[in-house]
C-alpha cells in the first residue's frame, strides 16, 4: 500500500534527516510510529502525504507518487496533523465546504463520532477548546472513509476519558482495506491499539515489526534481581522492568516504552532478534 525506497530528505544541506530510508506498509494494520524528538516522524508522514518532497528516492502510495498531488490519490488520504486550524464557522458549514473532496465521506458515521466524543457542534469551531477541536478533526478524518489515515500526535490535548474514546473508535475503524499510521510521543496511549511498530533512529528505520512477532521473540517482565537473561533493564519500584529473549515462549504484554529505550541503547542486539522477512503478515 505504501512503499518507500532509498528515501533521502533534508531541510538543509548540512543536516540530512533521512538517508536511503526503506519502508513498506501494508493495508489492514495500525502502525505506531515512534522516534526521538527530531527523528523525523512528522516529516515522514508529510512525505507520505505529499506535503513535502524527497531529495531523492521514491515513494509510492496506492501505486501513485504523492508528490504529484493527484486528486484521485488525495481523496484516499486523511492527514490529521499535530497543529491545525479550524475556522470560525459551525460544523455544518465546514462539512459542506470540505466533505466534497472525499467522495466516500460518511455523514452518518461523522454524526456518530461527534456524539461519541461529545463535541458541542452548536459552537463555532474556532471557539471550541483545543481538545474539542482535536476530537472534531479526528472525527472528520475518520468519516472521510479514506484508505490511508495518517495521524500526528492525535492524543495530544485529550483528557483521559477522551483517550479511552479515541482508542475505542480507532479499534473499530481499522479494516482490511485501510492502513493507519499514528505518530506519538505518548507511547502508553498506543500499546493496546497498534499491531505493528515503526521506530526511527539515525536517519533510517531502526525497527519495523508486527506486535505479535515482538512479543513472540521478546518477553517483557518485572524482576527483583538482574541475571544473564536480561537484555535491557530499567529500575522500577521493587525491582526492574526488563526486556529478555523469550526462550520459554512466555506470554507478556508489549511495553512500548521499554522497547523504545532498548532499541535506542542496544539497537543491533534488539533488532537482530526481530529481523523478519519482507511482507510477513500476522498469523
Amino acid at each position: 500500500m505504501i512503499t518507500i525506497k532509498n528515501l533521502n530528505f533534508s531541510y538543509s544541506k548540512t543536516r540530512p534527516l533521512f538517508k536511503d530510508m526503506d519502508l513498506q506498509l501494508m493495508e489492514g494494520h495500525i502502525y505506531g510510529l515512534l522516534g526521538k524528538n527530531g527523528a523525523g516522524k512528522s516529516t515522514l508522514l508529510k512525505n507520505i502525504a505529499g506535503l513535502v518532497y524527497p531529495v531523492s528516492g521514491t515513494i509510492e502510495v496506492l501505486q501513485q507518487n504523492p508528490c504529484k498531488r493527484d486528486p484521485s490519490l488525495l481523496q484516499e488520504i486523511s492527514f490529521i496533523p499535530e497543529e491545525f486550524y479550524l475556522p470560525a464557522v459551525k460544523s455544518e458549514k465546514f462539512v459542506k465546504a470540505n466533505a466534497i473532496f472525499y467522495p466516500k465521506f460518511d455523514h452518518r458515521y461523522f454524526k456518530e463520532l461527534i456524539e461519541e466524543f461529545e463535541i458541542p457542534v452548536q459552537q463555532k469551531l474556532a471557539d471550541m477548546s483545543y481538545g474539542q477541536k482535536k476530537k472534531y478533526i479526528i472525527s472528520f478524518g475518520l468519516a472521510s472513509n479514506t484508505k490511508i489515515i495518517i495521524m500526528d500526535e492525535p492524543t495530544n490535548g485529550l483528557d483521559i476519558p477522551s483517550k479511552v474514546q479515541f482508542r475505542k473508535i480507532m479499534a473499530s475503524a481499522i479494516s482490511e482495506e485501510r492502513c493507519v499510521i499514528i505518530s506519538t510521543h505518548q507511547v502508553r496511549d498506543l500499546e493496546n491499539l497498534i499491531d505493528a511498530v515503526i521506530l526511527l533512529d539515525d536517519n533510517r528505520v531502526a525497527l519495523n515489526a508486527p506486535v505479535y512477532m515482538i512479543t513472540d521473540r521478546i518477553c517483557f517482565k518485572k524482576v527483583r534481581e538482574l541475571d544473564d537473561h536480561v537484555l535491557y533493564a530499567e529500575p522500577a519500584l521493587g525491582g526492574y522492568n526488563t526486556l529478555q529473549k523469550n526462550t520459554m515462549n512466555e506470554d507478556s504484554k508489549l511495553d512500548l516504552e521499554i522497547l523504545f529505550n532498548a532499541v535506542l541503547q542496544k539497537k543491533e542486539l534488539i533488532t537482530n532478534l526481530l529481523t523478519i522477512t519482507e511482507n510477513v503478515e500476522p498469523a
